[in-house]
This record gives structure tokens, sequence and C-alpha cells, in this order.
């Protein structure tokens, strides 16, 4: 991916341990919120329901992703993953807090909760927390080893407080091989989609979980690769768990991962025709859009007032709703290399993978964005809104110079 800053980096590395990427969500009030402190609803900024039905929650965590965490907090109160949601996931490999909500008619003290690296600070009743429901995340990072500690500082006056707005690595999974079962799902080759998930050894790092995954592709013995396929492949556990009930029951199958997880194959089809269009944006210097949205009261794209003129050029998520008129060049260009349309995007055997189609600015607001050194270590600090990726932003000041 190329980048906007053409400096030199710092070098150095990231995420050398989870005290090294600490996430912290800021809520819908613009409130970011703190490790450790005790929330109310009123320092949250949140509204409280007492009547609502759930409970929201403010979720600290070490070493865990949020899908695992809220489940495992489910558990805890005897609540299926369906009652829990979350406004936005937050990286595994970090220390990250963040508002969930569970639904919880009776009472409940949530500070009973007791569960290896998680800790609950603070509840209260609500209506629930939805899906993208935040505004963004602030960050506090840490580049350790750096060639050049002080290049960072060139670095950010280069950027002037935006970046290339790409999806991260994260989006197309730990095997990079999300797009291309999402890109299955939507050629309606569901069985193809699953047996790529569970077998697919391309990218995989355990050796346990590659001899699981190639053993599976020769015997095809569903219920028997349960006695062997690794704890920790909790999706492909799953799966196979439905088909050594219903054999060959591939949308089934794919009804039985998490939504959040299922729904990523999808997305990163979308996110791969984004980044493959904002990379040649940057090439040629052409961001100009049918479509811009404005800032928000944070300073964040306000999506809600998209219009002809705006602060933020925005790009099509292209799904079954999109309109044909805004279906720009690139993203026609690369749908028709993939061999899809709009409403392929519309997916009636498994209903809860459907999408509308949605935007996305091609170049982010980074807000707030600090430096310092210690030593070979850089430290930095900033904000980015909900959907944009501090992995990006570490890229520009990591990388070697560009030719």
């Amino acid at each position: 991916m190329l980048t906007l800053s053409k400096r030199s980096g710092t070098g150095g590395l990231t995420k050398r341990s989870p005290e090294d990427f600490v996430v912290r969500e800021i809520t819908a009030a613009g409130r970011a919120l703190e490790l450790g402190r005790a929330y109310d609803a009123a320092a949250a900024g949140e509204a409280e329901v007492p009547e609502g039905k759930q409970i929201t929650f403010v979720l600290q965590k070490r070493n865990w992703n949020t899908i695992n965490a809220v489940e495992a907090v489910g558990k805890w109160m005897g609540r299926g993953r369906k009652s829990i949601s979350y406004a936005g996931t937050k990286d595994r490999f970090a220390i990250t807090v963040q508002l969930a909500s569970v639904f919880h008619p009776g009472p409940f003290d949530m500070s009973e909760v007791r569960i290896k690296d998680i800790s609950i600070n603070g509840s209260w009743r609500s209506d629930g927390v939805k899906l993208g429901g935040n505004l963004g995340n602030a960050f506090d990072v840490a580049i350790r080893g750096a060639a050049d500690p002080g290049a960072a500082g060139a670095v950010a006056e280069e950027l002037a407080g935006r970046m290339p707005n790409y999806f991260g690595p994260q989006r197309f999974g730990g095997r990079s091989n999300n797009a291309s079962i999402g890109l299955k799902i939507l050629k309606r080759d569901l069985e193809g989609a699953v047996m790529e998930f569970l077998t697919s050894t391309e990218n995989e790092t355990a050796p346990e979980a590659v001899e699981a995954r190639r053993r599976l592709k020769d015997e095809g013995d569903f219920a028997g690769a349960l006695s062997y396929f690794p704890k920790f492949l909790r999706g492909e556990r799953t799966m196979l768990a439905h088909l050594a009930e219903y054999r060959r029951d591939w949308a089934g199958t794919l009804r039985a991962l998490p939504r959040g997880l299922a729904l990523m194959m999808v997305h990163s089809v979308q996110g791969r025709m984004f980044n493959e269009e904002l990379e040649e944006r940057i090439r040629t210097g052409d961001f100009r859009a049918e479509t811009y949205a404005p800032k928000d009261f944070y300073g964040f794209p306000d999506y809600a007032r998209a219009g002809p003129e705006g602060d933020f050029p925005l790009a099509c998520i292209v799904g079954y709703d999109t309109d044909e008129r805004l279906i720009g060049d690139y993203a026609r260009g690369m749908m028709e290399r993939m061999g899809i349309v709009k409403e392929d995007f519309r997916i009636r055997q498994v209903p809860a993978l459907t999408t509308r189609g949605s935007y996305r600015p091609l170049i982010a607001p980074v807000r707030g964005l600090k430096y310092g050194t210690e030593g070979d270590d850089v430290r930095l600090g900033f904000e980015l809104p909900r959907g944009s990726y501090a992995t990006v932003l570490l890229d520009e000041f990591v990388k070697p110079a560009q030719k």
C-alpha cells in the first residue's frame, strides 16, 4: 500500500507487548474512556434508563479480542452471545477499554464478574449499545527500537493531521484469506467458502492448526475433526460441530458463526476493493469524489450529512442498495474483474451477511497527534474516527523512505 508521507520513517517494531498498544473508545458524546476509571452513565456521557432491559458496562480487557471477551462476560452472566452487543471491535494484542451491553432484565451486580485479564469498570441500566455507536478511538502506542526516533516529527508534519484510510490487515484475517472466502460467498459457492475457512493452510502459523486443517481436507470427517482441532480455533470448531450434525448444510454452518465473524468475510471483499481504489488514487493524486462528508462536532466525518460538498471525499463501499450512479470507475472495474454485481451482496441463503452498502472517507483525520522519544523508543498518541486503523497510521511512521 502506498503512503501519503514520502519521508523516511523511524523504523522499529510495534506491539511488542499489549502494554505497547492502548485503545480507548470515544463514546458518542465525545468522551474518550480511561483505563482503570470507575464509570457511571453520567461520567461516560450516556443515558441511564432505569426501566431498560439492557445493562451497559465499561469493558476493559488485555490480550482478548472483543467478540471472545463479550462472550465470556455473557457466559459468566448466563447469557448467550446474541444477548451481547458492542459499538466496535478492538485489537486483541492490546489493552483496551470500551462500552458493551448485555440483555438482562433482572438485577445483576456486574462487579461480581471475575475473568482473567477482563475488568468491568462500571455499569448501568440502558437500552443497549449499538454497533457503530461510538465516534472513534484514542490510541497510545509505543514504537520500540527505532533506527531514527527523530524522524517521527518530520513524518507528523508532512501528514498534517491526515492519513490514507486503508482497511488494515485485521480486516483480511490472520491467514489473509477473508476476502477469498467472502468472494465465494458472494458467488454462492458456500461449500467452497466453508471448506476454505476450515482447511486452508496458507499463512497458517500454528503447526497444530496446519496439521488439523490438512487432516480434515484429506479425511473429510467433520465429527472426527472435533477430537483434534485445536481449542483456540473457536470459529472452526463451531462450524465442525454444526457439520457433524447437519452434513453439507453449508448455509447453516455460516449462520452458526458469530455474525460479526461471518460478516467480516463479505466486508473483506469490500475492503479489498476500497484499498485498491485508494492506492490508485494516491498514485495519481486524484481525490475527486461525487460525495463528501462534512465534519461533525468532534472533527470526524459526519456521514448523515454527506453531499456534493464537504471536508472528506468519500468512496462507495458497494452493497446491494448502492445507487448505480455513485459507483465510480474504480469500483466498477474491480467488480467486473471479480465477476460480481452489486445485487450479489443480497445473500438470501444467509441473510445476516447481506450488506446494503455505505461510504468511507479516502483520507481520514488524525486528531490530536502527539509524539515523543525515550531513548530509541517513540511514543505516539492520537485519535481516529471509527473504522480507521491505527496500524495504517503506524505504517507511515515505521516505513523506510519511498522511492
